[in-house]
């Protein structure tokens, strides 16, 4: 199975293609970032953001997607772009046609961790020992990607 894992942003969205290749084994085929400029207007930066998660589909041929679910936000200021670019990447996982399963941050921690209320280095340890995750990926962005990815396969085992 290839999973997609997104952890939705409007400045960085992280994503992570991974193929589990047994239990609790994985190999990533592919993960990075997709960045939009604080110059651009909104309705630009969700363009690009939907644009790049369809060459990310269209070139990966992902099975299923796992995308983190909006819970809850301490800075409400940031809420509905994070919102507005989850919707345009639902939307381009939509049109290919690609099975979309959400998770919030707690249960992505629980599952991976044990606790939902690990912290972020605590899960980039265990992310790292999991699918050894080389040195320079340390964009916090990707790394949760990889994280919600590992999620969905551990949940629907």
């Amino acid at each position: 199975m290839r999973i997609i894992g997104i952890d939705p942003g409007i400045q960085i969205t992280g994503y992570c293609v991974l193929d589990v290749v047994g239990k609790d084994s994985y190999d990533i085929v592919s993960s990075g970032s997709i960045q939009t400029s604080k110059d651009d207007n909104t309705s630009k930066r969700l363009l690009e953001i939907y644009k790049d998660m369809l060459t990310i589909c269209e070139t990966y041929k992902p099975d299923v997607a796992s995308i983190e679910q909006l819970f809850f936000f301490k800075n409400q200021k940031t809420i509905i772009p994070v919102a507005e670019a989850r919707g345009v990447i639902l939307t381009a996982l939509e049109e290919k046609g690609i099975e979309i399963y959400e998770y919030t941050p707690i249960v992505v921690k629980q599952v991976l961790t044990g606790s939902g209320r690990a912290d972020k280095d605590t899960v980039e340890a265990i992310v790292r020992r999991i699918v050894e995750l080389k040195k320079e990926i340390k964009l916090d962005d990707t790394i949760d990607a990889v994280a919600i990815a590992i999620c969905h396969d551990r949940s629907s085992l």
